[in-house]
């Protein structure tokens, strides 16, 4: 009957439209292989410091979302606390009933959830200059945004786990609405009823999107599924005397993934995941010969941490490299080379433009790890662009064809591991829904 829960047996089985690769494979290659090794990976002082603005404004609607209350705001890191080697266009048409849209966000429980905390262990301030020492020697040929703004701080990502923190209402549907309404190519028959105070766009697109196309759309509805799952299963169960029940919500993840309530769009929804799971561990398999490299480190100036660091990394490369059914970017961007060119560009203004949008969100840790996998996405997509950069790589020097910044390395890992999470998670929900049954 429609209105049982949701079960692994009705959602979560069969082939993933768009690539040749079933879903039970992907749980348990990512549960028992993947999960354990990208967990200990991101606790790594490398992959747990991620350098991030927080305080740029919304560049496309008035400046009204973000919460008001001083717990929501983020805190400079102490200088005295960061780590030894670390510190040292045209395009943004937005709808106008998502500018003229000015309520404020629900502050109701962001006072305390949404707070940074901007602690970053006992590291002297000499270890941020001397990475930065150390970055700024490398050769980046790519276009630098947080990590050279002098409003940029250092957060330990560790300290601020993603999870529930009371954002929702206008402004997070904003968010969203604009990123699906004017950046997606997005299927006329998508369900998402985002905000039902804005009416639907009268411009719809076909259903029968191309590829390339329909491939971005997934990606963005993927990472969408991934941070409500994370906000599902770290919910805020209970609170008080100064401490916090956190747990999941099945009823929340009804509310978001069942077929009965939301019009059959949960199961696309969790197939997007896998799908975008598909895309980024393609994406590190194909990036492991750049970190092959005898002389790119992983640089925190603890050399034993460095190598333990590397070595680390690599054996999560080879695991990524023994997946035997990834997706086959090849399909992707096959046309001709003008037409592969212009998409391809078309695709990184797009995502040039939701990478933005996250400045607009309301909760400072929201957006924390809303540009983080941002990030770690466009650099995965940057990974599938390159293949013959990343191929023709010189052996002992840096090359101008292809290059990644720390931040991007960062991002790239600690995105996959939310997303490695994620499906993660979803096996706990399994088990919990079976138990409700």
């Amino acid at each position: 009957p429609s209105d049982l829960p949701i079960s692994p047996k009705n959602i979560l089985t069969g082939v993933l439209d768009d690539c040749f690769c079933d879903i039970e494979s992907i749980d348990v290659f990512n549960n028992f292989k993947i999960y354990p090794h990208i967990q200990k990976l991101t606790e790594r002082d490398y992959f747990r410091y991620y350098r991030v603005n927080l305080n740029r404004p919304c560049p496309f609607w008035a400046d009204d979302s973000h919460c008001s209350i001083k717990d929501c705001q983020v805190e400079p890191c102490p200088e005295s606390e960061i780590p030894v080697g670390i510190k040292s266009g045209n395009y943004n048409r937005y709808s106008q009933v998502a500018n003229a849209n000015t309520d404020i966000v629900d502050c109701e429980q962001a006072q305390d959830l949404g707070a940074i905390n901007s602690t970053l262990s006992n590291y002297s301030k000499e270890a941020f200059e001397d990475w930065a020492r150390h970055d700024d020697a490398q050769d980046h040929f790519c276009e630098l945004d947080d990590e050279t703004s002098p409003d940029a701080d250092y957060v330990d990502l560790l300290l601020n786990p993603e999870r529930y923190t009371g954002y929702k209402g206008p402004s997070a549907w904003r968010v969203w609405n604009s990123i699906y309404e004017e950046n997606c190519f997005k299927p006329r028959s998508v369900y998402r009823p985002l905000n039902p105070l804005v009416p639907p766009r009268g411009k719809g697109c076909s259903s029968s999107l191309c590829l390339e196309k329909r491939v971005f759309y997934r990606l963005i509805s993927g990472l969408h599924s991934s941070i409500n799952i994370h906000l599902c299963a770290e919910y805020l169960l209970a609170e008080g005397w100064g401490k916090s029940l956190w747990g999941p919500n099945v009823q929340e993840f009804r509310q978001r993934f069942d077929p009965a309530e939301t019009k059959g769009e949960g199961t696309r929804r969790l197939k997007n995941l896998y799908f975008l799971y598909l895309i980024e561990l393609r994406a590190l398999s194909k990036v492991a010969p750049y970190f092959d490299r005898a002389f790119v480190n992983l640089y925190t100036g603890d050399r034993q941490e460095d190598q333990a660091s590397k070595e680390l990394l690599l054996q999560f490369f080879n695991e990524t490299k023994a997946f035997p059914m990834h997706f086959d970017e090849k399909s992707m961007f096959a046309g001709q080379k003008i037409e592969a060119k212009t998409l391809k560009e078309e695709f990184r203004l797009h995502f040039k433009n939701i990478s933005r949008i996250m400045d607009c969100v309301g909760c400072s840790k929201c957006r924390l790890w809303g540009k983080l996998q941002t990030q770690g996405l466009g650099t995965a997509l940057k990974i599938l662009f390159s293949e013959k950069e990343i191929k023709n790589l010189p052996e002992h020097s840096p090359s101008k064809g292809f290059q990644l910044t720390r931040q991007e390395i960062v991002a790239l890992l600690n995105g996959f591991g939310r997303l490695s999470t994620s499906i993660h998670q979803l096996h706990s929900f399994r088990a919990l829904l079976k138990e409700k049954r």
